[in-house]
């Protein structure tokens, strides 16, 4: 069960599911390395984590063979994604 921001840096309490960013990640059970791909498939479990607004801003999730799942850095902010995809549309008309 998700309850705090998955940035290990925030405290910030799980409260709502319209705030922050929620990631719903895939993994397979530990051990099922050498099973074949059916097998592997039926063994997978999801699991919850949870950004907050704050850290959803210039994080994201990803995962680290060997490590799990890690915060990092988002290629861009939300703001700069849209911009840019603006540009993007009105430079191709041009």
């Amino acid at each position: 069960m998700v309850s705090k921001c998955a940035n290990p840096g925030c405290t910030a309490p799980f409260l709502y599911f319209h705030q922050g960013k929620l990631f719903r990640i895939e993994l397979d059970s530990p051990g099922s390395e050498g099973l074949d791909l059916d097998t592997r498939r039926a063994r997978r479990r999801l699991e919850f984590y949870w950004l907050c607004d704050d850290c959803a801003a210039t994080m994201t999730l990803g995962f680290k063979k060997g490590v799990g799942i890690v915060v990092a850095p988002s290629p861009l902010p939300p703001a700069q994604i849209g911009a840019e995809a603006r540009s993007a549309v009105i430079g191709h008309g041009s």
